[in-house]
């Protein structure tokens, strides 16, 4: 499920208040600034600090791939 794009232009990371990056086939937002992953549940953005996830320099670079394979 994707999410409208205007709900994707006002969601903001809960920590530092910037943007996050959507994956629709992960199911998740992105903020790269932290590296903080946020899942994304029936359409719903969890955007609660205690749900989300640090990934690894690993994933960070995954990610950041496949923003670029995007543009």
């Amino acid at each position: 499920m994707t999410l409208p794009k205007m709900l994707l232009d006002i969601l903001a990371c809960p920590l530092d208040k910037g943007p996050l990056q959507y994956f629709p086939e992960e199911e998740t937002l992105y903020n790269p600034r932290l590296k903080r992953r946020y899942r994304v549940e029936n359409g719903i953005p969890i955007l609660l600090v205690e749900e989300s996830e640090v990934v690894s320099e690993a994933e960070h670079l995954r990610l950041m791939a496949l923003l670029e394979a995007e543009t």
